[in-house]
Parts: C-alpha cells; sequence; structure tokens
C-alpha cells in the first residue's frame, strides 16, 4: 500500500512539473518573448517610411532650379518571402538572378524583419508593370521616393547632388538607415538638413495576399513627414548659363560677387556637368565616366584650384604698402626693363622710366611692384626680414587669402600664403632675404588662390576695405535670419582713402591701359589683368574688376587655363559678364561671338592623353605583329620544299630585319601630332598682333609677366621641389596638368 502511494506521488510530480514547464514557457514566450509577436506583426503589419519631399531651390529673381520628380523604390522584407517566383520578378525590374540573390542576402543580414532596398529608382513604365502583379511576390513591395530634377541643367558643382548614404553615417546619425538619401556636395550637402525635411511613418495592414487593407487603428499610430524647406539662393540664373556659355571649351574658374553683400551671383568651373547626370540608376555610370575625364569637370576650380594670381595681385602689395607708409602716388621708381637685385633679374617688357602708382598699375609694371614690395618686407621700423614678411602675411590674410572664408559652401579651400617657417626650411633659417622671395611682389612664387578669392579681393577694393562673406543661400523658407549670418563686415585695416589712389590706375586699366581691348562703353569698370606663369604648359589668363566705379553692384575674379595674356581671354569674358549683369544686353557682338567659339585647352589635351598615346601604340604594334605573320606564312608557302632549318633563319632574319622598322614606323605616326600641333600654333606676337581688339600696351604690359624672371623659376626649382610648394590639395589644382596626364 505504501510503495502504491509512493508511485502515485512520483506520477503527481511528473505531471506537475510538466505543467510548470508548460505555464513557464507560456510565460515566457508570451511576456518576455517578442518573437512570435514580431512574426504576427510582420505578416500582418506594414512598416513604411514616409519620405517628405526635399525643398525646392530658387535663383535670387524667383527661378525655380531645383525640383523633385517622382520615383520607386521596391523594398524587401527577407522574413515574409513565401513561394517566390524569382525569374519573374528578375525580368520585370531588369535584374540578374545572380544580383538579386546577393541583394536578398545582403537584406536579411541587415534584418530579417525591417524592410530594405532590393531595386531603387523605378522608372515610371516599370512601376506600373510591377504594381500589376506585385501581390504575388509575398514580402515585396513598392516605396515611393522624390528625385532631384535641374530644368536649367546649369551649376552642377553649386548645386551638387544627391546619393545613398553610407554605412558610417549611419552609425554616426540616427536619423538615417540604410537606403535613405542624403546630399553629398554643393547646396545639397551643406543644407542637407533644411532640405530633407522630417520623415514619417505609416503602418499598414496587408492580408495573405499582400495587399493593403488600410491603416492600424485608423492611422492612430501615423506620422506625417514634413517637406523641406524651400531654399532662396543668391545665383542670377541668366549670369550662371551665360558665364558657362562663354567658358565652353575652355578650363578655368569663375566668380562673381555682390560687394555690398557678398552675395555670390555667379559660380562657375569648367568644364562643368550637366547635374541631372548624377541622378538616378544611371548616377554611378555617369560618376565614373566624369571621373575619368581627363579635363576633370567633377573638380570644383571656383572653390577648390590654387592658382598664382599673377599681376591682379599688384592691387593687394599697393595697398598694403600704402597702408604701412612706404608708397604714395608720386613715388617713383625706376625701370630700366627689369628688376635687379644680387645677380636676381625680373624681366618687364616696358621701360618705363621713373615711374609713379597710376601708370605702373595701368601698364603693370613688374620692376616698379618689386621695390613696393621689397619696401615692406624691409621696412626699416621692423627691423629684420621676418618681422616685415610676417607683417606682410597678415595683411594678406585680412584680404581672404591663405585661409578659409567659412562661406556656406563645403568645398571651400584657403588657398596658400607661405609662412616663415617654410622658408625657413627650403631655404635655411636666417637664409633668405626680401630679394629671394621677390617674385611674391608681383603674384607669382608660392601664392596660390581660389577664383573665389580673387572675387573677394574686388569686393574689398569696391568697398574700400571691408568685405561681407561670400555665400550662396539668400534665404532659408520664409525666415529672414539666415541673411543676418552673414551681415557682418570683415575689415583688413587699410583706410578708405588709399583705394582712392589705386582706382585710378585700375580705370585706367580698361580706358587705355593692359584691358583696353575689353572697354565697354557706358560702364564704368576698374580691373586688372594678369597673366600666371605655367610650367606645364602656355600661362594662364587672369582678371579681376568690379562696376561701377560710384555704387559698385558686381566685383569679380576669373582665371582661364592655358589662355595666355590677361587681356586674350578673361578681360573679355569677365567685361562680357559685368556687362550682361549691368546692361542685361550685349553690344558687343564680335566679342561675344569670338568668347563663345573660342577653344582653349592644354596643349597635351589636343594631342590626346597618355593613355589614348599607349593605346595607340599598343594597336600599332598589334598590327604589326599581324603583318609579320602573314608575311611569314606567304614565305613558308613558297619555301615548302626548302629544309626546315633553312626556312627558320629565313624566318628570323626577317622578323629582326622587319621589326625595327615597323617600331620606327608607329613610333613616328604617334609622335607627328604633337610636333605638327606645335608648329602651327601661333606664337604670343603673332597671335597678339592678329587681334584687333586688343592694343600695344595690352601686349607689352602682358607679355613682362609671361616673362617674368627665368632665374627666379631656376631658383625655386633649385630650393624648393614642387610637391612643397602647396598643400595636398594644390596638387589637384587644374594648373598641374599632370594630374590631369594620368
Amino acid at each position: 500500500m505504501s510503495v502504491f502511494n509512493d508511485r502515485k506521488y512520483v506520477v503527481m510530480a511528473i505531471f506537475v512539473t510538466i505543467c510548470l514547464v508548460f505555464i513557464g514557457r507560456l510565460f515566457y514566450i508570451q511576456v518576455f518573448n517578442d518573437d512570435y509577436k514580431l512574426s504576427a506583426n510582420n505578416n500582418v503589419l506594414r512598416y513604411v517610411t514616409d519620405y517628405p519631399a526635399r525643398g525646392l531651390v530658387y535663383d535670387r529673381n524667383g527661378k525655380l532650379l531645383v525640383y523633385n520628380e517622382a520615383a520607386y523604390d521596391l523594398m524587401v522584407t527577407p522574413k515574409q518571402i513565401k513561394n517566390l517566383d524569382t525569374m519573374s520578378l528578375c525580368n520585370i525590374i531588369g535584374m540578374t538572378k545572380e544580383d538579386f540573390i546577393k541583394k536578398v542576402k545582403a537584406a536579411r543580414q541587415y534584418s530579417p524583419y525591417k524592410a530594405s532596398v532590393l531595386a531603387a529608382q523605378l522608372s515610371n513604365s516599370t512601376y506600373a508593370t510591377l504594381q500589376e502583379k506585385l501581390y504575388t511576390f509575398r514580402g515585396f513591395y513598392v516605396q515611393s521616393r522624390t528625385l532631384r530634377k535641374y530644368p536649367t541643367k546649369i551649376a552642377g558643382h553649386t548645386f551638387g547632388y544627391v546619393g545613398e548614404v553610407s554605412d558610417k553615417v549611419v552609425e554616426k546619425d540616427s536619423y538615417y538607415k540604410s537606403g535613405d538619401y542624403i546630399g553629398i556636395s554643393g547646396i545639397e550637402k551643406a543644407y542637407e538638413k533644411e532640405l530633407r525635411g522630417k520623415k514619417g511613418l505609416k503602418i499598414l495592414m496587408v492580408d495573405v495576399f499582400n495587399r493593403t487593407k488600410g491603416h492600424f487603428k485608423e492611422g492612430k499610430y501615423d506620422t506625417i513627414a514634413v517637406t523641406g524647406a524651400n531654399l532662396i539662393s543668391t545665383i542670377d540664373a541668366e549670369l550662371q548659363a551665360y558665364g558657362e556659355k562663354l567658358f565652353q571649351n575652355k578650363t578655368g574658374g569663375l566668380v562673381a560677387i555682390d560687394p555690398k553683400t557678398g552675395e555670390i551671383l555667379a559660380c562657375i568651373s569648367a568644364p562643368g556637368y550637366d547635374p541631372n547626370l548624377l541622378v538616378g540608376r544611371e548616377r554611378t555610370k555617369n560618376y565614373y565616366k566624369l571621373l575619368k575625364d581627363p579635363l576633370q569637370p567633377l573638380f570644383n576650380r571656383a572653390l577648390m584650384a590654387y592658382y598664382p594670381p599673377g599681376s591682379t595681385f599688384k592691387l593687394v602689395n599697393d595697398l598694403i604698402a600704402l597702408k604701412e607708409g612706404v608708397l604714395s602716388s608720386e613715388k617713383t621708381y625706376p625701370c630700366p626693363g627689369g628688376y635687379h637685385m644680387a645677380g636676381h633679374t625680373v624681366k618687364c617688357d616696358g621701360r618705363h622710366g621713373n615711374i609713379s602708382l597710376r601708370p605702373a598699375i595701368q601698364h603693370s609694371c613688374n620692376t616698379y611692384h618689386c621695390y613696393v614690395f621689397r619696401s615692406i618686407v624691409d621696412n626699416p621700423k621692423f627691423g629684420s626680414t621676418k618681422l616685415g614678411y610676417t607683417n606682410w602675411r597678415e595683411h594678406v590674410l585680412r584680404f581672404g587669402v591663405g585661409k578659409k572664408m567659412y562661406t556656406d559652401l563645403p568645398q571651400e579651400l584657403k588657398g596658400n600664403v607661405p609662412s616663415m617657417d617654410y622658408y625657413d626650411k627650403i631655404f635655411g633659417k636666417d637664409r633668405w632675404r626680401s630679394s629671394t622671395i621677390v617674385s611674391l611682389g608681383i603674384g607669382q612664387g608660392e601664392l596660390g588662390i581660389t577664383p573665389l578669392q580673387m572675387a573677394n579681393i574686388m569686393a574689398i577694393v569696391a568697398n574700400k576695405g571691408y568685405f561681407h562673406t561670400p555665400h550662396i543661400i539668400k534665404k532659408i523658407g520664409n525666415s529672414n535670419e539666415h541673411s543676418k549670418m552673414f551681415e557682418k563686415k570683415n575689415y583688413t585695416g587699410i583706410e578708405k582713402e588709399y583705394f582712392d589712389m589705386v582706382y585710378d590706375g585700375m580705370q585706367d586699366v580698361l580706358e587705355r591701359g593692359t584691358a583696353a581691348g575689353s572697354r565697354v562703353k557706358g560702364i564704368n569698370i576698374l580691373g586688372k589683368t594678369g597673366t600666371a606663369q605655367n610650367p606645364h604648359g602656355k600661362d594662364h589668363s587672369l582678371f579681376v574688376a568690379f562696376a561701377p566705379r560710384e555704387n559698385p553692384k558686381i566685383a569679380i575674379g576669373l582665371m582661364v587655363e592655358n589662355g595666355g595674356w590677361g587681356a586674350s581671354w578673361a578681360a573679355p569674358i569677365g567685361t562680357l559678364m559685368i556687362e550682361k549683369y549691368l546692361n542685361d544686353t550685349i553690344a558687343r557682338k564680335e566679342l561675344e561671338k569670338r568668347m563663345f567659339d573660342g577653344v582653349v585647352y592644354p596643349p597635351h589635351y589636343k594631342v590626346g592623353t597618355e593613355f589614348e598615346e599607349k593605346t595607340a601604340k599598343k594597336d600599332s604594334s598589334k598590327t604589326v605583329s599581324k603583318n609579320k605573320k602573314e608575311d611569314n606564312k606567304k614565305e613558308d608557302s613558297k619555301k615548302k620544299k626548302d629544309k626546315k632549318e633553312v626556312s627558320e633563319k629565313k624566318k628570323s632574319s626577317d622578323t629582326e630585319t622587319k621589326k625595327p622598322a615597323a617600331e620606327k614606323k608607329s613610333e613616328k605616326g604617334a609622335s607627328e601630332k604633337p610636333e605638327t600641333i606645335e608648329k602651327n600654333s601661333p606664337k604670343k606676337g603673332d597671335k597678339d598682333k592678329k587681334k584687333k581688339v586688343e592694343n600695344k600696351s595690352d601686349k607689352k604690359s602682358d607679355s613682362s609677366k609671361e616673362k617674368t624672371t627665368k632665374k627666379e623659376t631656376v631658383q625655386s626649382k633649385k630650393n624648393t621641389p614642387q610637391k612643397e610648394i602647396a598643400p595636398a590639395q594644390i596638387k589637384k589644382d587644374a594648373t598641374q596638368i599632370d594630374s590631369t596626364k594620368k
């Protein structure tokens, strides 16, 4: 009896234990574990991100420059995929089975329960076809998105582009998730937070056939997407388009600024690109095409390219000298045709005799400005070259050169004004003097300035001593707070009266000086031409100006790579831009046509890139080898009766005799083009004679810049390696054409 009772308790204990296990498991599943709940919810509920439309962008006159266009992404939730007809879906969306499997696998690794993008930016026709059969593809649905559209096809560098967010950004910013879009460059990047808006969320109910049955609890838990803010830019769309047309078939950069406000009226980098190329499913393909272009259209020359400012920088040195009291408008220096000091020569194309400030600016006298620079650095009140140079450099930095101005464009670079430590490293401590670096007096040497900084210097001159930080956005949404950020005046410390002394010389430049051929009737333009030495080819053409003299409305700075004299290309383009902005019409139609039709490319680009030359040689060698084989076959057919040893000897002898001749022929063909171009290219003097618009003073003055001392160049090459002259970004500068040859 006792044994039976013991067994009864054992059985009861077993049943109790089993019941406790089941109860515990049920409790765990219902209270602690969400797997089944999530699985059930995922089968019934669909969480759809409601992406807001990005803000629109307008020009300063209200013209629409950037808007949105509907696009569709195919989303996948890996856990919900069942009974899938893979090939049918792949055929509709235009994807291979292998790519499909890879993308689904990647989506499963990201999250089996969360939706991720399988195919982005489907066309309207693809979307329509897919929508008809979407109910048969369980686990898939279409997410509505928007793509950017640029109706005017201008200012690609300024607007930038939008692309898929990277994994690094997803990790850093919780707002983004895989598959989201983000501004990558230009305005799209600088104003990403304002343009993107705020995402919303929709919780939808679906049936077993993947069809939507309405909002969960009538949308109680849905959130509304907030559209991005619209931007009013400072760009004048007509002026921007006109400038890009003037720069077609040329390389360089141009920036135009309203000196009263710092608003950027035009920002041009040539060659440019149609911003629509970097939108949609073809974006990656087009991006790599642009990336491989030897002229580097993706490189923003207006903000990132460092150029020697040449003679345009003489104005800055004149103002600093006037401020320091080492120069006056009446003070003269002798110009015997060049500046000579300690075995150092800076040539000047004119023999100006004793020349003062005003005609020195008009004729761009190199000798005069070498004396001016040395008088600043060797000022007795400083007692040493280093202190004098440091004082000069601090003045230059206050002009916005050699440091960032913190514009609202993300690609701005600071330029280069060499430090005292830099020269100590190159020449040795206390082993350099003002004569060693005298080329800085004429805007050469190690100076590197961007077109944006050139235009800003002109804004300073127009305002007689101060500038507003250049910016590209005027207004965000309906708020005017943004414009107040740029109302601050940045002073250079140079008094107004000194600018009046420089004004007269700048006006003479266009009336009877180096840019007389580009003067505009009815507009009082004050400017300065420049020719920057280029060790990789023809010199660069520069021009800076503002207009009108009283109450200036536009300041401009530009550079045409390999353009030669400043008066040849830069001055005509600059004055046409000013005429267009102030008059809205162009009276100088002949000059305008010449600028439209003109082609100014680096010499190596005309004969083909290094890659193309190598390919041509390779192809020619293949042809030669093919011809050899054919010849050998013919010889074999004729000499069938001969012994094998004799035929082999003849083959080898034929090969040895023919190979050099063939190679010489192919090499000769590959080298003909460069020689022909050099012979046919017009000489600098002859080229100027052909241009009726330019006068003799223009040719004399600008040629002085082009012939600026070879001794200086030799000295800098001896003492400073080219790579050390500028920071890493300078290597990207299109003036260093070596990067283009790769």
